[in-house]
């Protein structure tokens, strides 16, 4: 399946790699609208998309330092990308011994919007179902999650349980049950299909000879814009599988298990790529870019 990158994520792609000033000033719209149009975005997606992000309070309008119009994270938004860091450039695997964290609610039927809501939120923090009202993730995934319910005002729904799998069930069969192993395995082979030749293209041209004076490899003319956007749209397709994948200790995986091959690939992305992308984005957002 061809991946999907809609203009509302890639805005938030796009702060998260290169938009959390450290003073807090906005990034001009005229940025936005260039740096999305590399990944071809047209104005009025952005536009629409940030208003969408506005509205969620995750974007606030403000003026750049030279008056320029712009729109600056939130306080809310700037801790969901700092959460999301550890998620997304940290790869820690578990070990079995390490244990399970359980989530166990129960929710008014008079408040069943917030059943749904807590079903959606476990989810996205990597938690899978061992029995209807009884959720389950790698312990280590415990502070997160804790953070997240009270954040969202939904831990006095939730007691959070700490322990280990002492049967019936092998915990590999069990694991099995508890999450989609094949559809994450899918996430993760989809990713690779489709940034794995572009790793391979990049070490190459890295490795190779210089390229031709006017030619396109990484210190060309040019390689600092395909920097970025291979990196964008690389980060933008991984920043949603450690949340889908809660990354389980090796034992109770498949043997040709795709995850670590996957995060390897993003790893090597994010190093190769990450800063030569920036070289594009700094004038933007100083006011100088073209």
């Amino acid at each position: 399946m061809a991946e999907q990158h809609t203009p509302r994520s890639l805005i938030v792609s796009l702060y998260g790699a290169y938009g959390r000033a450290p003073d807090g000033s906005p990034m001009p719209v005229a940025a936005l609208i260039r740096l999305l149009a590399v990944l071809g975005v047209d104005a009025p997606s952005v536009r629409s998309s940030v208003s969408r992000l506005k509205r969620r309070g995750l974007l606030l309008p403000g003026r750049t330092a030279d008056g320029a119009a712009g729109y600056a994270l939130s306080d809310d938004a700037r801790r969901l990308l700092d959460d999301g860091d550890r998620r997304i450039y940290t790869r820690t695997e578990p070990k079995l011994a390490e244990g399970w964290v359980l989530a166990v609610f129960s929710v008014p039927e008079a408040e069943r919007h917030k059943r749904h809501l807590l079903r959606s939120r476990l989810a996205r923090l990597g938690f899978g179902t061992a029995a209807p009202g009884v959720w389950i993730a790698p312990a280590r995934l415990y502070e997160e999650t804790r953070n997240a319910l009270e954040r969202l005002e939904l831990s006095p729904y939730v007691d959070l349980f700490r322990g280990d799998h002492l049967g019936y069930a092998a915990t590999a069969g069990a694991v099995a049950r508890w999450w989609d192993l094949p559809a994450i395995a899918r996430l993760h082979e989809e990713f690779l299909a489709a940034h794995e030749p572009v790793l391979r293209a990049w070490r190459t041209a890295r490795e190779g000879a210089e390229a031709p004076a006017g030619g396109e490899g990484p210190e060309a003319p040019g390689g600092a814009e395909k920097a970025y956007r291979d990196y964008l749209l690389a980060l933008d397709s991984w920043r949603r599988l450690p949340y889908a994948d809660p990354v389980l200790p090796a034992e109770l995986l498949p043997d040709d298990w795709p995850g670590r091959r996957s995060a390897e690939a993003f790893a090597a992305l994010h190093e190769l790529l990450r800063d030569r992308g920036a070289e594009f984005v700094r004038p933007y957002l100083s006011g100088a870019g073209g």
